[in-house]
C-alpha cells in the first residue's frame, strides 16, 4: 500500500527527514512514532501529498505521490493532529460537505454520509453543531471526514490527543474496527494505544528509522528483556550470592520489605528464562518462593531506550 525509499525533506540548513524507506502492506496497522522534531509530521504530509520532498520516491498504491497527487488523494484519508473543522455547521452537513469536496457522487453522498456517522458512533448527535461537541466526538466527526470517500489508506496523527482515558479507549476501540477495512498509519505518543492497537511499529529518530518490527519483537531486544522479580523469604546476602551466581544472570538488586521479604530482581539477557534455576535455588535452600515473575518490558522502555538523549555534562555545557 505505501512504498517509502530514500525519502528526504530539508530545510533552510535542517534535515527533517534523513533517507527514510519503509513499507507498509495492505491491511496493516502500523504505528509511526518518534520523539517530537523527529520527522513525524512531515513525512505524514509529504505521504499525503500535502508537502513536497526534496529527494526521494513514494508510491500509495501504486500511484507516485510526487506526479499523481491527485490519484494518491482519492485513495487516503488523512487526518491531521490540530484537526480542523467547520465548527458553525451541523455534523451531517459537515460531512456531507466534505464528500461534496472529496468527489462522492451526489447519488451516494447521503449513503455514504449515513454510513460514517453510523460507523464512528455518530449518528445521535448528527444534528449537532459541530462547535457544541465534546473534544471526544469532535475526533469522531474528523475520523467521518477522512472516511467518507471511503478510502484504501488512513493516515492518522494523534487521533488521541487531548482525549480523557475512556475517550481514549472509544477511539481505540474505532480505530481497530476500521482496520479490518482499511490501512492504517498512526502516529501517537500514547504508546499503550500502539501496544493495543497496531500490528507494527516504526520508530524514527531525528529523521532516520531506528527500529522496525511488531511491539512484542521490539520489547524482547533491549536490556533488560529477561528480567525476572522474587520475593523470597531469606538471609539477604546468602539470596544475593546465590542468586548472583545463577548461569546467564549479569546483576541482581535485592530489597528488603517490610514483612521480612526480599525483592530480588534478577538480570538476564532477553532470551534467557532464569525463573526455573531461582525456583531450583530456592527449593534446595528452603526459602519461602512468594513470587516469581518475569518483568515485562513495554513499548514506552523501547521507544525511551531507542531515543533518549543524554543529557550534557556540565563542561559540555560550558562549551556551548
Amino acid at each position: 500500500m505505501i512504498a517509502v525509499e530514500n525519502l528526504t525533506k530539508k530545510y533552510a540548513g535542517v534535515t527533517a527527514v534523513d533517507g527514510l524507506s519503509f513499507t507498509v502492506n495492505r491491511g496493516e496497522i502500523v504505528g509511526f512514532l518518534g520523539p517530537n522534531g523527529a520527522g513525524k509530521s512531515t513525512t505524514m504530509r509529504i505521504l499525503s501529498a500535502f508537502m513536497p520532498a526534496t529527494s526521494g520516491k513514494v508510491t500509495v498504491a501504486g500511484y507516485d505521490v510526487f506526479t499523481q497527487s491527485e490519484e494518491v488523494r482519492r485513495r487516503i484519508g488523512y487526518m491531521p493532529e490540530n484537526n480542523p473543522l467547520y465548527l458553525e455547521m451541523r455534523v451531517s452537513e459537515y460531512i456531507n460537505y466534505r464528500a461534496a469536496l472529496k468527489g462522492v457522487p451526489g447519488s451516494k453522498r447521503k449513503a455514504r454520509t449515513d454510513e460514517v456517522l453510523e460507523r464512528c458512533g455518530l449518528k445521535d448527535v448528527r444534528r449537532r453543531i459541530v462547535g457544541h461537541l465534546s473534544k471526544g466526538f469532535r475526533q469522531r466527526v474528523g475520523l467521518a471526514d477522512s472516511l467518507v470517500h471511503d478510502p484504501d489508506l488512513l493516515i492518522l496523527d494523534e487521533p488521541t490527543i487531548g482525549l480523557d482515558p475512556n475517550q481514549i479507549r472509544q477511539v481505540r476501540n474505532l480505530i481497530k474496527d476500521l482496520g479490518k477495512r482499511h490501512t492504517i498509519l498512526l502516529s501517537t505518543h500514547i504508546l499503550p494505544e500502539v501496544e493495543m492497537t497496531c500490528s507494527r511499529v516504526i520508530i524514527i529518530n531525528k529523521g532516520k528509522i531506528v527500529a522496525s518490527d511488531t511491539p512484542e519483537n521490539l520489547t524482547k531486544l533491549i536490556e533488560g528483556g529477561g528480567t525476572v522479580r522474587a520475593e523470597i523469604r531469606g538471609d539477604r546476602a546468602v539470596i544475593e550470592r546465590e542468586l548472583g551466581a545463577l548461569p546467564g544472570v549479569k546483576n541482581v538488586t535485592i530489597e528488603t520489605s517490610n514483612d521480612g521479604f526480599v525483592c530480588a530482581t534478577v538480570f538476564a539477557p532477553p532470551r534467557n528464562d532464569v525463573r526455573v534455576h531461582i525456583y531450583e535455588k530456592a527449593a534446595a535452600n528452603k526459602w519461602t518462593l512468594r513470587e516469581l515473575s518475569r518483568v515485562r518490558q513495554t513499548l514506552e522502555d523501547v521507544f525511551v531506550s531507542i531515543t533518549r538523549v543524554e543529557a550534557p555534562t556540565s563542561k559540555q555545557e560550558e562549551e556551548k
